[in-house]
Order: C-alpha cells, then sequence, then structure tokens
C-alpha cells in the first residue's frame, strides 16, 4: 500500500528535526525557518523562501501543493536524489507509486512542466537511511513511553514559580542576560530556559538552581520563556539594545561585528566587499548577508500611525549573488514590517510583510519591488489610520488596506545580500522625529 502524500510530508519533516537537531518541528519560528533556507541554500545552491517552507510545515495557510522543484530540493537537502528517490525510499511498492503520487499530487495542473532538479551527488547511502529510520524508530518510542507513564502528571500550578532577567549591559552586542528563576516545585526534571521563540535557543537547568545565564547575539525585542513539563509557567518581554548602528554579517553560529568607524565614512552606512574579505568571510561561492541594525526605544511610535523614508543601494551582485537580495525592516513589538527589494528578475523570490498583511511573490505580482540598484533607491513607507502605503522613488506602488495591526516600533533594519550602503533614515508621527544622515 503506497503511504500518502501527507504520511510522507510527515516523514520529511521528521528527517528534517534529526538534521537540524532543532527538535520538534512544531515549535519552530519564522528565524527557524528563515535560517532553514539559508541552510538549504548553501548545501544545494537553491532557494526556498522561509515563507515556502513555513507553507510545507503547515504554518501559513496554503490551499495549493507544492510544486516538484520544492519537493526534489526538500529531498536533496537531507541527501536524497530528489523527491522520487524520498519516495522511492519510503514506499513498499516502489516506482507504481512514485508514479501515481507525481500524477495525482505534485503535478495537479494540466501543463505543468517541473523545473530541473538540481544536481546532487551526495546520494543516500544504506547507512544513511538506517541512520534516519533507527533515529525516528528511537523517538517515537521515547515518546510512547513517556506518554505511558505520564498518563495523569501531576498539576502545574503558574504560581509555584518565579523568572526575571537582568541584563549585563544597557545595551550594545553581545549582551548577557542572567536568568534568576525558582522552578523547585516543578514535579520532574524538565526544566527549560528559552530565550526567545527560538527553539534553539534552549536550555534545560536544574531546578535546583537558582540562575541561568545566556548570550544575546542580534538586537531586537525577545520574550523569553520558563518551561516546566513542555508548559510555559512564567515569560516576559527583554528588549536588547543596539547602541546605535550596529553592522555585522550575519554568520552562524557567532555573527562578526564591526565597528561604527568601519561602517560609517562619508556620510553614508556602508560595508565594501573588501572589508568583508579582511576578516577572512569568503564572498563565494554564497555571498553573506550583511545587517545594519539600530534597536531602541524610538518613543511613542506604532505601525499603524508613522512615516518611515531612506535611500539605500545593493552594492554587490556577484555570482550566486546577482539577485541582489535586500530586505528593510521596522521591527514592531511581536511582529514587523518587511519591505523587499531585489534585481528585476528575481521578484518571484521575494516576501512582502506589513505587521498581519502578508503577500508571496510566489503567488501574487510583486513585480514593483524589483529595481536598478546601480544608484541608490529611495523608499517611503507609511501608515495611518490602517491603511499602509510603499513609494519606491516617491512613485506609490503598494497599498495595503487591510490586516495592520497596532503596535509599537523598536528597531530598524537592512539586510543585503553581499553588502549595501544606506544614505539616510527618518523616523516621524508628527510628534516623534528620529532622523540620522550618519
Amino acid at each position: 500500500m503506497p503511504m500518502p502524500f501527507d504520511e510522507l510530508i510527515e516523514t520529511l519533516k521528521l528527517q528534517y528535526e534529526i538534521e537540524t537537531g532543532w527538535g520538534d518541528s512544531r515549535g519552530w519560528t519564522n528565524q527557524d525557518f528563515i535560517n532553514l533556507s539559508e541552510r538549504i541554500h548553501q548545501r544545494t545552491g537553491v532557494t526556498l523562501s522561509h515563507v515556502t517552507l513555513k507553507r510545507i510545515w503547515g504554518k501559513v495557510k496554503y490551499d495549493s501543493l507544492p510544486n516538484t522543484y520544492t519537493l526534489d530540493t526538500l529531498a536533496n537537502f537531507i541527501g536524497f536524489n530528489g523527491w522520487r528517490g524520498f519516495v522511492t525510499a519510503h514506499q513498499k511498492n516502489g516506482s507504481t507509486s512514485v508514479a501515481i503520487l507525481e500524477d495525482v499530487i505534485v503535478n495537479p495542473q494540466p501543463g505543468h512542466v517541473p523545473a530541473p532538479t538540481p544536481a546532487i551527488t551526495d546520494r543516500p547511502t544504506n547507512r544513511r537511511i538506517w541512520q534516519i529510520t533507527t533515529g525516528v524508530a528511537l523517538v517515537t518510542g521515547i515518546v510512547i513511553t513517556y506518554l505511558s507513564i505520564n498518563k495523569n502528571p501531576p498539576p502545574i500550578a503558574d504560581s509555584d514559580y518565579t523568572f526575571s532577567s537582568k541584563k549585563a549591559v544597557t545595551q550594545g552586542l553581545p549582551n548577557s542576560v542572567v536568568f534568576n528563576y525558582d522552578a523547585s516545585k516543578a514535579p520532574g526534571d524538565s526544566v527549560i530556559i528559552q530565550q526567545s521563540w527560538d527553539k534553539k535557543l534552549r536550555q534545560k537547568v536544574s531546578k535546583l538552581d537558582k540562575q541561568h545565564t545566556s548570550i544575546y547575539y542580534y538586537p531586537d525585542y525577545y520574550r523569553a520563556k520558563l518551561i516546566v513539563n513542555n508548559k510555559i509557567v512564567k515569560q516576559h518581554d527583554l528588549l536588547i539594545k543596539s547602541n546605535g548602528w550596529l553592522g555585522v554579517v550575519t554568520l552562524s553560529p557567532v555573527p562578526v561585528y564591526f565597528d561604527s568607524v568601519d561602517v560609517m565614512k562619508d556620510g553614508k552606512m556602508s560595508l565594501n566587499a573588501a572589508q568583508i574579505q579582511a576578516r577572512n568571510i569568503k564572498m563565494q561561492p554564497v555571498a553573506p548577508f550583511v545587517l545594519f541594525s539600530n534597536v531602541k526605544d524610538f518613543g511613542e511610535i506604532y505601525s499603524d500611525d508613522f512615516v518611515f523614508e531612506t535611500s539605500l543601494k545593493n552594492n554587490y551582485k556577484e555570482g550566486a549573488a546577482i539577485c541582489q537580495q535586500t530586505h528593510l525592516y521596522l521591527l514592531c513589538r511581536g511582529t514587523a514590517i518587511g519591505i523587499p527589494l531585489c534585481a528585476k528578475g528575481c521578484v518571484s523570490d521575494v516576501d512582502f510583510i506589513f505587521t498581519n498583511y502578508f503577500r508571496s511573490g510566489k503567488k501574487k505580482d510583486l513585480s514593483m519591488f524589483g529595481v536598478d540598484f546601480s544608484k541608490y533607491v529611495k523608499v517611503r513607507v507609511e501608515a495611518h489610520n490602517r491603511v499602509g502605503k510603499v513609494y519606491l522613488d516617491d512613485k506609490l506602488v503598494y497599498t495595503v488596506n487591510s490586516d495592520i495591526i497596532r503596535s509599537k516600533i523598536i528597531g530598524i533594519d537592512f539586510s543585503f545580500q553581499g553588502t549595501g550602503s544606506v544614505d539616510y533614515v527618518k523616523l516621524s508621527n508628527g510628534k516623534v522625529n528620529y532622523e540620522d544622515d550618519f
């Protein structure tokens, strides 16, 4: 009996949990999928946006089924020779099952022509398949055993726990945070401190201890959690400030920071390729992302009533960075406004976000965000009365009439594939004004 498509996808997800080591993907966050998108690109040379990945994982409502190109790439990442190879390894009926799956599920529209499959040389070995299968079976056995023993676990009262924190420095990165907690009444040993929404930033701690210290590498608005037996018993907000503009190359696990004197020159905020390479960071075959970030208390200015203006340019388009992917983010408490820019031929890979409003270039025409980066591009973003507007070079290119929520703006991010420059920034609501021309 052929394995149904939804079971194949669930099996795929389990193997990604093992491959990444990030644990249960049901708890993965937006940043996890951004990181996964980067990993997939580094390993396969193919870009799957984090939104596409969120659709596969059921994080974003999406009625259509994934296409062959997406499935091939997902299978290639975990060592299989495309989706066909993955299905064959997990079906009992071999090629018949694959044919049925591809004809009925993957290609639901007449005339669909699958994109070419990227060349991947690392076919899965029997040992690799055995490791994955054994790992899934082991995890399943542990879960079943746990559930059988803990049919009626003792109740957990949130009032039995305390959780607070203090930052090592008021602002600046990296920043260590000391968590003070009391979990002595925990019914078992499963006590975890999670730095934010990101499940990778978890640390198991002793219920008998009272303190734990974590490092934050990026400025942002975080919500730290104390978790007992998989239940969040306490959480609180943390604003990690940047101490002005921060220039950083976003490498994992630790980013590379640049001093303000390195990035501020001639009235511009910029890094060039030579400066990056001088830190032994390779620009090819996959260019890193450069981030300029300023997270602070801008005052009472909110996502539904503001005007933001800037002028920026992506300075790098060599090799795999030919699309010059660039993102402008206005960070808010619990959400964000994200304006994508790229070379005109690459708009299929961009996503547009305005708090709760979201559109993907895979499904909607976002060609207005394709630009000519041979010159600086002026960007103006504004919102009034729950209506948002985006202007490029003083021309209105996009209007948002729904799903705008009110949230305090706490940061400004510029992210450049390769590297880029920013000429100035302005943020205002008529009462609160922030301006910087570097």
